[in-house]
Parts: C-alpha cells; structure tokens; sequence
C-alpha cells in the first residue's frame, strides 16, 4: 500500500481489517494493560510563558547526581569539550541521508572516518554506518549468521538483560531458537557450550566484560564455537579496547556493542549508537549503509554509498533488517571523540577506569560488601551488601552520591576515570554513616 495513510475512522476500520484485526485493542492485544494510556486528560490551553515556567518546574525535580557509581550498559565518562563544539555545528546539525553522493560529500565522509575508526578500535575489516543501540546491533548481528540449516543461537547467560530482551523479541518473529548457555561463575561454562552446539547452532553471542562486569575467556570460547561450524559474534565495552585484546585479534567473527561511552553523555537514555564491526567475507550481509571511498573522474579523492542494493534501496519483503537512519549525528559524535582522545587517550580512559574499579572494590571489601566472585574484572562487579540496599541507595542519594544498580539483595559498582580515588574516599565515608 505504499506511504498510505487512512484518514477517515472508516478507512482505518477497513486498513485494521485487511491486516486482520476488528479493532485497535485487537492489534496492541500484547501491549500489557498497564502500559496502556487510556486518557491524555489535557489541560487547558495556556500561554507560552506560562508552559515554560511549568516545565522549568518539572525540570527542577530533577536529581542531578555529584558521583556516579553506576554502569549497568551507560557510562558516565568524560568528553573532551572539542566534541560538543565541532558536532554542534549547523553543517553537521542538519545533515540529512546521503542518497545522492554528489552533494553529500561531507556527511559521507564523516561515515566514512567512523567506519574508519570502529575498525582499528576493534580489529575488525568492515564496520557500517551504525545501527539505533547495541541491543539491536546484536540482533542485527545474529541475522547475519543465520543459514537456511542452521537456524538457532546460543546466548551467554551473563550478557545485559535488556540486550537478551531485543534479541527474543526479533528471533520471535523469525522463529529462531534462542538457547540460554550455563554460567560457571558468572563465565561462559565451556562444558555446557561444546554440548549444547551442534549442526543446527548458527552462531553464539558471548559479552565481555559481561553484564556482570567479568572478562570472558572469548579465545578458547570462539575456538570452541569455530571447530562445530558456527559463527562468534562479541558484544564489547568499547573502552575497554583500549586495554583488552580486540575481538580481530582473537578470531571474532562480528563485534557489536553500545557506542554511549565514545563521546555520548547518559541524557536520560538516549539518543546512543549501536557499532557493527565484522570480517570481510561477512561484509554482505551486513545490515544498513557502508560508505566506501574511490576516486572522481578527475582524480580526486571521494565517497560513495557501496553495497547499494540494501534496506531502503529495495523491496521491503526482500529486505533482512530495518536498519534505514545512519545515526550520522551519534556516529559523527563517536568519530571525533575518538579522533580527539586518540589510541593513547583511550588506553589512559581504559587504564584509569579498571584501576579506580579495583580501587573501589578494595575499599568497598573493608566495609564488608563482599565481591561475589574473584573472577577478573574490567570496571564493573558485583558485590553483597551489609546494609539493606535501598537504604543504602536512598541515604547516598541524598548526598548527591548515585550509587550501584540494585541487583535483588546486591549491587553492582562501576567505576570510570571520572571516578578518582579522592571521589571514592568520600563515597567510603558516606557509606559508613549509613553502616
């Protein structure tokens, strides 16, 4: 049908029954009741002054927090001002999709040192023009394993929860089995995966660090998965490449992951970036833009969109994703703090970040919230705790202090350079108030 669009109730009568649906209710029949907005219970109109001082008042119940301790897939890092100043000009501001390459030579090429960059930060060959976050980048990257004999996907049972809910929800539609592998120690059980792979397995997810912050042992993993014919695919803390072996150089086969921590602040969740990085032979079957580099008639150095038969150039029938915004704005954010903090600056970030966590963990222990595991860790654990967590969590608030996620009766810390060992003294002294 197009871009058409019912106007009438009656027309949207006929549209909902050709789609098979009596009513509206019938098609968000799986929408839980509770999510439901039954009345928009609007006020009056009132004058522009008066909406602004309304919504100033809303904003003021805001909690701005001092200290963060909490990671958890968003991470509190610190951004370079230069990023904010070359990403708010206008030029980049309002650069729309590059469908003609003639008059898009800017934002072609901004893609262009993205794609650029995600592949030496990864060790990967080819990297595309960003997806809308990392969940989706990881179910966009079971997609691309998926064969017509090998239709199921092993997943880690200590990757980020909400990463595991995208993943169900698009494997549902496609009806790919989703198995979920045993943990040993919040690690991927080696013994559990060599059985549970077999002709059928498509591929397997792994993250590290994990949800749980621990680093997992990806090399032997990924040789495991490579000798029964499957595919490797690694969700990864982008700054924890700047310390930890690249997924290229440990036989990944496609690298995923939030972009937020490459120059993008928390705002209340979004918008982030999802990066896909993969080896060459998988390159098409890689989902949205990737833009190539060749040269003009006369010479010169330019852009193209390459690979051009791809979602919004097609049939949607025949397409494999969704994927159709380039995310050039969050990309082009990721490109220049990269660019700005360089390898150095990013190794510094990773170095500074794993050594606060330790430091933090080492003081948290003297309190006696006991770690949970002694597994290594990049900048995330999980610890017990003496005191009830939502006590705890309420009273360092009130100090402007965010602490840890609540993880049922314990908490999981993060630490980033943002967090010095003079902030985490404070945070040590302001627990034991509460103790």
């Amino acid at each position: 049908m197009g871009n058409y669009i019912p106007d009438t109730p009656q027309e949207q009568l006929e549209m909902l029954k050709k789609l098979g649906f009596s009513s509206y209710d019938d098609l968000y029949a799986m929408v839980p009741e509770e999510a439901k907005l039954k009345d928009l219970k609007l006020p009056e109109g009132k004058s522009e002054m008066e909406v602004s001082q309304i919504v100033s008042d809303i904003a003021g119940t805001n909690t701005i927090y001092r200290d963060i301790y909490r990671g958890a897939g968003a991470y509190k890092h610190y951004i370079p001002a230069i990023v904010k100043t070359v990403t708010s000009n206008e030029k980049f501001l309002t650069a729309y999709t590059p469908y003609q390459a003639e008059i898009s030579q800017g934002v072609l090429q901004s893609i262009f040192e993205y794609q650029t960059q995600i592949c030496e930060l990864t060790g990967m060959e080819v990297s595309n023009a960003s997806v809308y976050d990392g969940a989706v980048a990881a179910a966009e990257a079971i997609f691309m394993c998926l064969e017509r004999k090998r239709n199921e996907v092993l997943l880690s049972a200590d990757i980020h929860p909400d990463v595991r809910k995208v993943i169900e929800t698009y494997c549902e539609s496609r009806s790919v089995t989703v198995t979920t592998l045993k943990s040993n120690d919040f690690r991927v059980c080696e013994n559990d995966l060599k059985e549970k792979l077999n002709e059928g397995t498509a591929c397997v997810l792994v993250q590290s660090p994990n949800y749980y912050g621990v680093i997992e042992d990806v090399e032997a993993l990924t040789a495991i998965v490579h000798e029964a014919g499957a595919k490797m695919i690694e969700s990864v803390n982008p700054i924890s490449l700047g310390l930890l072996k690249t997924p290229g150089e440990m036989g990944v086969d496609i690298c995923v992951g939030e972009g937020q921590p490459l120059g993008l602040p928390l705002s209340f969740g979004g918008p982030y970036l999802g990066f896909m990085s993969c080896r060459k032979d998988m390159m098409r079957k890689l989902p949205g833009r990737i833009v190539g580099q060749t040269t003009d008639h006369d010479g010169r150095r330019c852009f193209v969109l390459t690979l051009q038969a791809r979602e919004q150039h097609i049939r949607r029938e025949k397409a494999s994703s969704n994927i159709c915004s380039n995310e050039a704005l969050c990309a082009m954010t990721a490109s220049v703090y990269l660019a700005a903090m360089g390898p150095d600056g990013i190794r510094k970030a990773a170095v500074a970040s794993a050594s606060h966590a330790h430091y933090l963990k080492e003081r948290l222990a003297e309190l006696g919230f006991k770690a949970c595991t002694d597994q290594p860790f990049f900048n995330e654990f999980l610890t017990e705790s003496p005191v009830d967590v939502k006590k705890l969590e309420k009273a360092l608030a009130d100090k402007g202090i965010l602490m840890g996620l609540i993880e049922g009766d314990r908490i999981l810390w993060c630490a980033t350079e943002c967090n010095g060992k003079d902030k985490i003294d404070k945070l040590v002294e302001a627990i034991k108030e509460v103790l």
